[in-house]
């Protein structure tokens, strides 16, 4: 019996040997983490407030913020799709604009299959916006004199291909008689300083980034279904004022596609406690950002459900074919 004892004994260790080690916890290393925009727009304020309650539930994996702006975009998005699928490299996503870009036929990257969807945090109404001091009181002030001068009015945006691009499409669909001349810049934050500095006479601008403005600039309108009524309740929707135009843009966090399952559940986990920490919340609203939290299989699907109608709209103005 002693022998038989010391023998299982024995095989037990030559078996816990020939196990693999066990793995370490995943997130425990410095994340990067990608911005497509300048320092100082809504993707990047955003990001840094989401990075105060990422420490408080994974302290371990601190977030190294890498800026990748241009394109609207696009060059921060493909630097995620084209990052090795380790779990060390996230970034912000925004749609429309990576739909946008991923039907361009020159497109490195493809929103459908290059990403791990992890989570929207933001669903930010567009808006449109003047200078204080403009002439303009109205939206329809405003479309009159665009009427009357056709191809005249300074249209800013944040980038080419982006849901402000997508936006002004829509509108020259529905509403040929308006016709902008269009002015891109990297991203919001050049595009508020166009505005201020009267280098532009309007913006089709995110609600929060000219929300960060709004002392010096007056809001004229916005692309909802709804009046935003907690934090420009007395501005009237397009839809109101006879203008069938609805356009946001969904702000949330991917990873390059390839992740393991554990990595994907890992990180959905940590950002659904971010999004539902009411502290978050609350901060998230006191800043301006109009959030709204969405777990990656639903943002995913919604993103996909979004091809076919972006898809139509682009190739009606000739942009793809």
């Amino acid at each position: 019996m002693r022998f038989l004892t010391k023998s299982l004994l024995a095989m037990a260790l030559m078996l816990g040997c020939a196990l693999p080690a066990a793995q370490a916890a995943y997130p425990e290393k410095p994340i990067n983490m990608v911005i497509a925009f300048t320092a100082g727009g809504s993707s990047d304020v955003q990001a840094r407030l989401m990075q105060k309650y990422w420490n408080k539930y994974c302290d371990k994996a601190p977030w190294v913020f890498v800026y990748k702006p241009g394109a609207g975009g696009k060059i921060g998005f493909t630097e995620i799709a084209r990052s090795k699928a380790d779990g060390q490299t996230i970034g912000g996503i925004n749609v429309p604009h990576c739909i946008f870009q991923s039907l361009e036929a020159s497109a490195q990257y493809d929103a459908r299959k290059d990403f791990t969807w992890i989570c929207q945090v933001v669903n930010d109404p567009q808006v449109v916006a003047v200078r204080k001091d403009s002439k303009y009181n109205t939206l329809q002030e405003l479309l009159d004199a665009v009427k009357a001068n056709p191809g005249k009015m300074k249209l800013g945006m944040s980038g080419p291909k982006t849901g402000q691009h997508l936006m002004m499409l829509d509108m020259q669909k529905k509403y040929p008689e308006y016709k902008f001349a269009p002015v891109w810049y990297k991203g919001a934050a050049d595009q508020n300083v166009a505005l201020l500095g009267g280098e532009i006479d309007v913006a089709f601008g995110n609600l929060n980034d000219l929300m960060r403005a709004k002392d010096e600039t007056r809001i004229l309108a916005i692309a909802s279904e709804q009046p935003n009524k907690t934090f420009i309740p007395d501005v009237p929707t397009m839809k109101s004022l006879g203008y069938d135009i609805v356009s946001d843009i969904r702000r949330g966090f991917v990873a390059p596609a390839g992740l393991s399952a554990d990595q994907v559940k890992a990180l959905r986990e940590i950002f659904k406690k971010i999004g539902t920490d009411p502290e978050y919340r609350a901060e998230m609203i006191k800043g301006g950002q109009p959030e709204e939290y969405m777990d990656g299989e639903e943002f995913q699907a919604w993103m996909t459900d979004q091809f076919a109608k972006s898809e139509a709209l682009l190739k009606g103005a000739g942009i793809i074919k």
